[in-house]
């Protein structure tokens, strides 16, 4: 197929090109309770192709694109067909011009982790077992789950002489924990690990079936006021995410943000643990063929990097990096149990949780949290936070207690003081 496109491409007069072709195979498994209903393997080929067409618009120089998907069982008069209606649609996008990235033909890097050891039917039957160890009791169970173990092959190919490859495994799914008294309760929960993680798997659903447990004893929502709040597990990265955004490529050009190399993005009035976040490569190619590697991000709460494509970073005059979606932070200074002291509200779950890029707004429905009066702490559900990470970052405290969940590995929980909770 790949000659296919080749042949098209250079049929029509199609000089710049980006192809990303992606194999993937895939053992799935899909549960009620603990009985296995279904399992599937899938093998799937799919091309992805970028055509590009240089014009120009009032004296400008416009570069257009258009993206379009190939699957095997098309035809050559299908492939060319497709791929000239691309072209045809790419004369209509005007943006400025802007380079595309170039290289060279390289080895394929295969991404060692435990997983890439084993089969894929193996990896799957081996967290598997992790995902039912902690279903033992009768009144909080797993009432449904789905597992897939993944095994992706990516092929780039682009018309300024890109040509690399790679090949990555991982395990994901998702479970549903249900309790059925003192009400009849339930909690979404996913997971995404590229190594055989077992044990963090299987932490994952005792910390889920404890979660439940306590939602079901919840019954009030904790009383309207400014709190100390604790936020922990997966709403941390959700958290320091926003300085991933706002120092993208494509949210600075547009002057969506204000970032700079340089810039204390924290402020100038820090009273608690200034930022450090490091970019880390998930994949050793981004999209478009550029080689990723480790970066400093923020340092200290100053901004190091500028990352993003060949597209927002050539306007920028900056270096393309691609585009990370995966970080690590450093530990804080505060062990968790010593968080949970005096009063404060520490929320394990949310109906919805938003972080939002552009006014740095977070706010959640509360799902489940524990309320401590400083004496006794109880279980409330019910009712909704609301902070602006411009103030809450002055005065951050992060856990000594690390985690690691897709994209993220850092502090377990962060305090945030001084946050607004509309309740009871």
């Amino acid at each position: 197929m790949l000659h296919k496109i080749l042949t098209a491409l250079k049929q029509n007069n199609i000089t710049t090109y980006l192809i990303n072709e992606n194999s993937k195979e895939t053992v799935e498994l899909f549960f009620i309770k603990k009985r296995l209903d279904m399992r599937r393997q899938k093998d799937v080929h799919k091309y992805s192709i970028t055509v590009y067409q240089d014009f120009e618009k009032d004296g400008t120089p416009m570069r257009g694109s258009s993206t379009v998907s190939i699957h095997l069982g098309m035809t050559e008069e299908e492939v060319n067909e497709t791929l000239k209606k691309a072209f045809f649609a790419a004369s209509f996008v005007c943006n400025p011009y802007y380079e595309l990235p170039s290289g060279e033909k390289k080895d394929m890097v295969v991404m060692k982790s435990t997983l890439s050891q084993n089969s894929l039917a193996d990896n799957a039957k081996k967290m598997a077992e992790a995902l039912f160890a902690e279903d033992t009791a009768e009144d909080t169970f797993l009432n449904s789950a789905e597992l897939f173990a993944e095994k992706t092959v990516c092929h780039i190919v682009n018309s300024q002489g890109i040509d690399v490859s790679y090949e990555k495994n991982i395990v994901k799914g998702e479970f549903v924990v249900q309790c059925i008294a003192p009400q009849d309760v339930e909690t979404y929960q996913d997971f995404y690990y590229e190594n055989l993680d077992a044990k963090a798997l299987q932490a994952k659903v005792k910390q889920t079936l404890e979660m439940t447990r306590a939602r079901a004893q919840a019954e009030t929502a904790p009383a309207a006021g400014d709190y100390t709040v604790l936020l922990s597990g997966p709403y941390v990265k959700d958290i320091f995410e926003y300085y991933l955004d706002r120092s993208s490529a494509s949210m600075i050009y547009p002057k969506y943000s204000n970032y700079q190399v340089g810039s204390q993005v924290q402020g100038e009035e820090v009273t608690g643990e200034l930022l450090t976040i490091t970019l880390t490569a998930s994949e050793p190619f981004s999209s478009e063929g550029i080689p990723m590697t480790d970066r400093t991000l923020l340092k200290d709460g100053v901004l190091k990097t500028i990352h993003g494509n060949s597209r927002f970073s050539y306007y920028l005059g900056t270096e393309p990096t691609g585009i990370y979606d995966s970080f690590r932070v450093p530990c804080g200074t505060e062990a968790f149990s010593d968080m949970k002291t005096g009063k404060y509200l520490h929320v394990v779950n949310f109906s919805d949780f938003q972080m939002d890029t552009f006014s740095g707004h977070f706010a959640g429905e509360i799902r489940l949290a524990f309320l401590s009066d400083g004496n006794t702490v109880i279980p409330v559900t019910g009712g909704s936070i609301n902070g602006n990470l411009l103030e809450a970052q002055k005065n951050l405290v992060f856990s000594k207690d690390m985690q690691i969940e897709k994209g993220y590995e850092g502090p377990f929980a962060v305090k945030l003081e001084k946050v607004s909770v509309a309740g009871a």
